[in-house]
């Protein structure tokens, strides 16, 4: 699906390696520690090409949060020659072997996610829409904001990036439903006379394609939408409020 507060590009590189990696990045991300080390010997891995698979794959999950289909997929030269130098893979080109390899892809994917307490996203789902929802009632902020936000929330508590709609579909639907929440609450707050005095305020007629105010301005609005019929549900007050969420270009 289109995801509408996000560029083509952001769309299309969210969970993936942009064209490189600096040397910053590389010494902090694809380090083999002690630790990593140790994860390889207990997967008992053969030959070259399966170390420096598992390797990438280890790296990449720490590095973008997630595993990708093909190991080899968009993974900069700069990450496989840095793995391999820590290795002593003399022929980093025979990574390409691993990648043909599904089963052995998947297995190894299955030790990495388990020996780092890898969260799927399915697992915090609701806690994250909670807080999702929570920060755009207090902030207010916009939905790119939030979509940022919301991956940095996942990334600390080692949960595997989803695909960016589905995460995207999350931070829409809860920003819309704060919204929703916010004009509701202020809704409600209203007395009888205030509604009465803002019905009278914004009371408009349609004249052709235009709605003509009381104030004498015009502007040109869709007419019969949604937006239009959900208003007409809930009364004058709610129309006038709906008509003036409305995009409408003055025409003085």
């Amino acid at each position: 699906m289109p995801v509408e507060f996000l560029s083509d590009q952001e769309a299309a590189t969210f969970g993936h390696y942009g064209d490189s990696v600096s040397q910053a990045d590389l010494e902090l991300f694809f380090y083999l520690g002690d630790g990593d080390h140790k994860l390889m010997a207990q997967a008992k891995l053969r030959g070259d090409q399966n170390r420096l698979g598992f390797s990438i794959q280890l790296t990449t999950a720490r590095y973008i949060s997630r595993f990708l289909a093909d190991p080899l997929d968009g993974v900069p030269t700069e990450v496989v020659d840095f793995l391999a130098g820590q290795l002593g893979v003399a022929d980093p080109s025979c990574v390409k072997r691993y990648a043909r390899r599904g089963p052995t892809r998947r297995e190894h994917a299955g030790k990495i996610k388990k020996a780092l307490k890898l969260k799927d996203f399915g697992q915090v789902e609701a806690e994250l829409a909670a807080y999702v929802g929570k920060r755009a009632w207090v902030t207010g902020d916009g939905p790119k904001a939030i979509f940022t936000d919301a991956v940095r929330w996942l990334r600390e508590r080692d949960v595997l990036l989803p695909g960016v709609s589905r995460l995207a579909r999350l931070v829409s639907r809860e920003r819309e439903a704060a919204t929703r929440r916010l004009w509701d609450t202020l809704y409600a707050a209203l007395s009888e006379q205030q509604v009465r005095e803002l019905d009278d305020l914004l009371a408009c007629r349609q004249v052709g394609g235009f709605h003509r105010w009381r104030s004498g301005a015009r502007g040109r609005c869709r007419v019969g939408g949604r937006q239009d019929r959900r208003a007409d549900h809930f009364g004058p007050a709610r129309r006038a409020r709906c008509a003036a969420r409305r995009p409408c270009r003055h025409l003085g």
